[in-house]
């Protein structure tokens, strides 16, 4: 089965088409500056990439970009190969449990978690409508970077504030990065050779946005982001946990609005913010840091302290831990992150292979031989996941 992965934001939309047998990118491509300009890459497996300057003033056209795309570039002879269609959906508060075929309830309770990602859910939305228009009759599948968390407790996911916030707004942790969670979670089990039904793990998806998931017996039990993305780690630009009356505070020194400090937390700060703007890229702050910027180096190792903190946390919310995988942009690439963040876990008896740390962008145990817990880097493919879980469904 050849199954279409969508994955669209406000602006951009990605794509894969996916071999669900061989589980091969067939081709791969984004959609970029949709509503302005417009423009296509794709790249289609064993050939290059190519880019296309083209007029894409919504998400339609761009669907139909795509389509056009992929038989011109000879990937399909015909669209009829297109046998399904998965969709990355950003939130499906506690509507969603797993992946479901979209019909228009689907839709519908999608659309009412619109307040809880204003920026994402309502793109998802166009580009599932997108899809039924130019593939009619072609299952739809949403896929919910939410539902993998879903398995949380109450003790997990409540916050402290009035317990009417919850039932009456649903304020609650909810967690991100779920598909990749899950995807990586079950590769970690497998490469440590541990029971899936009695196994306790910790992935690390650290990029421009991180998190860290503790997973016991292949279920979320707890995870670092929470009603959005802003909780948790310190990222590229986003804060990550503060003091909430920092909101307040800024707010009157400043003298700006609630709106105004939400945008600062969410795209001034980070390692971005704390490196006095050398850069939200940890290639950047490498350098930086090499050549003896000591606020590049500083945003270093707050950001490794905090993961560090997750890691010790969920180690005692587990009860323990079996293994421990680095994913995501940042986690497969960066040895100087990994070593620096494992540098905290001696109490657990890890110990780093620096040799094996060198790896960029590929499946490696970089614990030591000598390790009491296997350390790992395992590429994330979230697209892949997708498709599985919409083959799934389908078939």
């Amino acid at each position: 089965m050849k199954v279409l992965v969508i994955n669209c934001g406000s602006s951009s939309l990605k794509f894969q088409l996916i071999d669900s047998v061989t589980e091969e990118a067939l081709a791969t491509g984004i959609c970029e500056r949709i509503g302005i300009d417009g423009a296509i890459s794709i790249k289609p497996a064993g050939k290059e990439k190519t880019k296309k300057e083209i007029p894409l003033p919504d998400h339609d056209k761009a669907v139909k970009a795509v389509l056009e795309a992929l038989t011109e570039h000879n990937v399909v002879a015909h669209l009829d190969e297109i046998e399904a269609v998965g969709h990355r959906v950003v939130h499906g508060g506690e509507k969603f449990t797993s992946s479901v075929i979209i019909t228009e309830e689907v839709k519908k309770a999608v659309e009412e978690c619109n307040e809880l990602a204003p920026l994402h859910n309502p793109a998802n939305l166009i580009g599932i409508a997108a899809c039924e228009a130019a593939l009619p009759g072609v299952p739809q599948v949403g896929v919910f970077d939410t539902a993998f968390h879903q398995t949380m407790e109450p003790k997990a996911f409540l916050y402290g504030l009035p317990y009417s916030y919850y039932t009456d707004y649903k304020i609650r942790k909810y967690g991100f990065h779920g598909t990749s969670h899950k995807f990586v979670s079950q590769e970690l089990i497998k490469a440590a050779n541990l029971d899936p039904n009695n196994s306790k793990v910790i992935v690390c998806h650290l990029g421009g946005g991180a998190s860290v998931t503790a997973v016991k017996n292949g279920k979320s039990i707890d995870t670092s982001m929470g009603l959005t993305p802003l909780e948790g780690l310190i990222m590229g630009t986003r804060s990550g946990d503060i003091d909430p009356s920092i909101v307040e505070f800024i707010g009157h020194k400043l003298n700006k609005s609630v709106d105004e400090v939400m945008e600062i937390l969410n795209k001034k700060s980070g390692v971005l913010g704390l490196s006095d703007n050398v850069s939200s890229d940890f290639r950047d702050l490498n350098d930086a840091a090499d050549a003896g910027n000591k606020l590049a180096r500083q945003a270093i190792e707050v950001f490794c302290y905090r993961v560090a903190k997750y890691i010790g946390g969920y180690v005692a919310a587990l009860g323990g831990l079996d293994a421990l995988a680095f994913t995501a942009g940042l986690g497969e690439n960066d040895h100087l992150v990994r070593e620096l963040v494992m540098g905290y876990l001696g109490y657990l008896g890890v110990t780093l292979d620096k040799e094996k740390n060198k790896v960029r962008g590929e499946f490696e145990k970089i614990s030591a031989a000598d390790s009491k817990i296997g350390v790992y880097v395992i590429p994330t493919n979230e697209e892949l996941a997708i498709a599985r879980e919409t083959v799934a469904l389908v078939k």
